[in-house]
């Protein structure tokens, strides 16, 4: 396989470390902008000032956003790829039952031997379809997670407690 092929975004297991550290990014972050947070709460107490207020309701507007659009990236992340393995798996069934087919009704020994080789790339490909599951599987929580990665750590950068790495 050529290095341009085993590029992380081609790799299921790379996939999945790139979700991991991306998530442990996103909670890092979000556990200072709760610290940082709670403890603007507290300190303004029943008394907030008109800083503190429009602090407090941009948290709940940013949960919404993020949540809002981490729904939409699943969805459309989920439809997109859904769509092209379910695609995909169904022609392969298709050319196997066709090959299958073709084996069961050769009369010749060469026939019989076109046929099972078809017969065995058929399953081949759809082997390597099934295995884009995983790979297809991280791209849904990698969209899913950018939104809320995203305010996570801007939150985290405008409130100056960028967490360290």
């Amino acid at each position: 396989m050529s290095s341009s092929f085993s590029s992380r975004f081609f790799n299921p297991l790379m996939l999945w470390v790139d979700v991991a550290l991306k998530t442990q990014e996103m909670l890092l972050s979000s556990s200072s902008v709760i610290q940082i947070r709670t403890e603007r709460m507290a300190r303004a107490g029943l008394t907030p000032s008109e800083d503190d207020l429009v602090e407090f309701q941009l948290m709940g507007q940013e949960k919404l956003a993020a949540a809002s659009e981490s729904g939409t990236a699943i969805v459309n992340q989920m439809h997109t790829t859904g769509y092209a393995l379910l695609n995909r798996s169904i022609r392969h069934w298709l050319s196997g039952a066709t090959a299958w087919a073709g084996l069961a009704t050769s009369v010749t020994p060469a026939q019989a031997a076109v046929h099972s080789h078809e017969l065995f790339n058929a399953g081949h490909r759809a082997i390597a379809t099934a295995t884009q599951v995983s790979s297809a599987s991280a791209r849904v929580v990698q969209r899913g997670l950018k939104p809320i990665h995203a305010k996570a750590t801007a939150n985290a950068r405008r409130l100056g407690a960028q967490p360290e790495a």
